[in-house]
């Protein structure tokens, strides 16, 4: 129980769904209000799916590539640690960069990156290969359901929090998910050096 409540708060601060209301709302500001909750619905399923690729092809990929466990930690690590810098430092593009698009977004970049991105993918493929599946599947899926829900809350969160609110829940998730970071790579470096 204690393996699920750690990796499903990991997973659930990479998908950083509060640092990912502003993008939501900046990406659909020029949609009809009336669709923004079932494009951002139709999302978030695109995203679960794309997760859900990566948990369970994850292991198959680290055998073809030849990758070892160390290798993927150390690499998992510090893409989570540039994720979290950029979390407690933000850039007026946002964590992934881009502009606004005038037209509904499909896939990209609500879907993939902001929800299912390159972080959580290497996170998966290496939790995959040395995890059982069921506790990492049922992580996942209980990060999704608390991602999606504020994510679908995403206009009244905003007005109730503010931007400022936002802003100072994501720096503190930041700062969480670089000490996780840290730790991920500690790990893997202690291995590398025992082994």
């Amino acid at each position: 129980m204690h393996i699920i409540i750690s990796t499903t708060l990991v997973f659930f601060l990479i998908m950083d769904p509060l640092g990912n209301v502003p993008v939501f709302l900046a990406v659909l500001k020029d949609v009809n209000p009336e669709r923004h909750f079932r494009i951002t619905l139709r999302e978030l399923l695109i995203a679960y799916v794309a997760l859900l690729v990566y948990l369970f092809a994850g292991r198959f990929i680290l055998q073809v590539l030849n990758l070892s466990t160390e290798a993927i930690a150390i690499s998992g690590g510090i893409i989570l640690f540039l994720i979290a810098i950029k979390m407690i430092f933000p850039t007026p593009q946002g964590i992934f960069g881009g502009d606004g698009m005038n037209q509904e977004p499909l896939i990209v970049p609500l879907a993939i990156p902001a929800v299912a991105g390159p972080s959580i993918m290497a996170v998966l493929m290496l939790m995959a290969n040395n995890q059982p599946l069921f506790p990492l599947f049922a992580s996942i899926t209980v990060a999704w359901i608390a991602t999606a829900s504020i994510l679908l809350a995403s206009t009244p969160l905003h007005r109730i929090l503010g931007r400022r609110g936002l802003t100072a829940l994501e720096r503190l998730m930041g700062m969480l998910l670089v000490m996780m970071s840290v730790q991920m790579m500690l790990d893997a470096l202690r291995k590398v050096h025992w082994s």
